[in-house]
């Protein structure tokens, strides 16, 4: 089949020859006359951070589960090959698309993109070169911008607005009789995963993960490491979808039942509920801090109610609290919100020592993202050392 393969990336950055990734791609198909045939589109998982998300809007989450660019390649080479690629600023999706087929050993023909945003000099001469000018003036839709599938449709809605007002043009034609087969890519294919496939389950659902098992044969000792790392989960009122993940294997490995997890849930629900009363006082700040955790761990509401109510008559089983100290070490990881001098001379002022590489010495990871995939979320992961996100720095102030 002749005709256009409209592309569009979404990206860790602007660098891909060095360390950024492609995080999501998708690709339009349009006949020789512009007009639309198919679309596909996918996550990408870059096994890294994944850089301004408040551009892309894509969560380490989100990627968790999608395919590598290696697991998807070989059907991208498929939809390109013998097509005219098009993309908006060509030359940037070329470089990634390169990039990455050089990090798999597969090398593409030789192409010369078109780029509807160097054709908009002389098909709308003075409209402005950004994707949404463009755009604008066809009246096509760019609602959700920075989504690959979103971006790659509108280019694709664009091309044919040009062909459609420059019929004459043989441009079109002669880039259509020099397109080429590429070879195809023999390698393993997953399933393309978009962001409409991201679950929508809570992380607090890990609980309906854990295998119910008969007869039980976890004992105090197992219970204790469940709940410290329960508790090492919960510093920042956050879990996220990696902690949830380690929670199950925690069960599994441990021995605990989905039954004794519920219950080790309470015990420490019940711990936390002394703790707040234990001033004969329940102020607004701890009352939002027993709402989140019961609602992180499934707590029924009734017993929320009478937490906030009064405190348990029955002492609470002891749990071994996460606490941090002068002279523990702080890394971070991840594009804040702020300047990370900012954070790091904060951490300092109260005592804590930043160090820029995580050990097993460390004590905390502050992540953009509590769910990162950078090599130091990685690395703390397999330390077991406590990952929170940005938003636990707001208890600093």
């Amino acid at each position: 089949m002749t005709g256009f393969a409209t592309i569009d990336f979404e990206t860790t950055g602007l660098f891909p020859t060095k360390h950024d990734r492609a995080i999501e791609v998708a690709v339009v198909h349009s006949d020789p006359d512009g007009r639309i045939t198919g679309r596909w589109e996918t996550l990408i998982n870059p096994g890294r951070d994944l850089g301004a998300q408040r551009i892309h809007a894509i969560r380490a989450a989100d990627v968790l589960r999608a395919p590598t660019f290696a697991d998807i390649a070989a059907e991208l080479v498929d939809l390109l090959s013998g097509r005219v690629v098009v993309a908006h600023n060509a030359s940037f999706d070329q470089r990634f698309l390169l990039a990455e087929l050089d990090r798999i050993a597969y090398w593409a023909p030789q192409f010369d993109p078109l780029c509807t945003m160097r054709l908009a000099r002389d098909i709308l001469p003075g409209a402005g070169r950004s994707l949404a000018d463009c755009c604008a003036a066809f009246d096509i839709d760019l609602t959700g911008a920075h989504r690959a599938s979103v971006d790659a449709f509108a280019t694709a809605q664009l091309l044919e607005a040009y062909i459609a007002s420059t019929s004459d043009w043989s441009g079109w034609a002669c880039a259509l009789a020099e397109a080429q087969p590429w070879t195809p890519h023999d390698a393993p294919r997953l399933a393309w995963f978009s962001r409409d496939d991201v679950s929508s389950d809570e992380p607090a659902d890990f609980l309906e993960r854990i295998t119910v098992k008969l007869p039980e044969h976890a004992g105090p000792a197992e219970h204790q490491d469940y709940l410290a790392l329960l508790d090492r989960c919960l510093i920042d009122r956050h879990l996220s979808i990696s902690e949830a993940d380690a929670l199950v294997a925690a069960a599994e490995s441990l021995g605990i039942s989905r039954d004794t997890a519920a219950r080790l849930h309470d015990d420490y629900f019940a711990a936390l509920t002394a703790i707040a009363w234990a001033d004969a006082v329940l102020t607004d700040a701890e009352i939002a801090d027993l709402t989140a955790v019961a609602a992180l761990l499934r707590i029924p509401d009734a017993r929320l109610a009478l937490a906030l109510v009064a405190p348990d008559v029955e002492a609470p089983v002891a749990v071994a609290a996460f606490a941090l100290e002068p002279g523990d070490q702080i890394v971070l990881t991840g594009e804040m919100t702020r300047p990370r001098v900012e954070i790091e001379a904060e951490l300092i002022a109260r005592g804590f020592v930043p160090k820029s590489a995580i050990t097993k010495k460390t004590k905390l990871l502050v992540a953009a993202d509590p769910d990162s995939l950078s090599g130091k979320a990685r690395k703390a992961r397999e330390y077991g050392v406590a990952v929170v996100g940005e938003s636990w720095l707001a208890g600093l102030h």
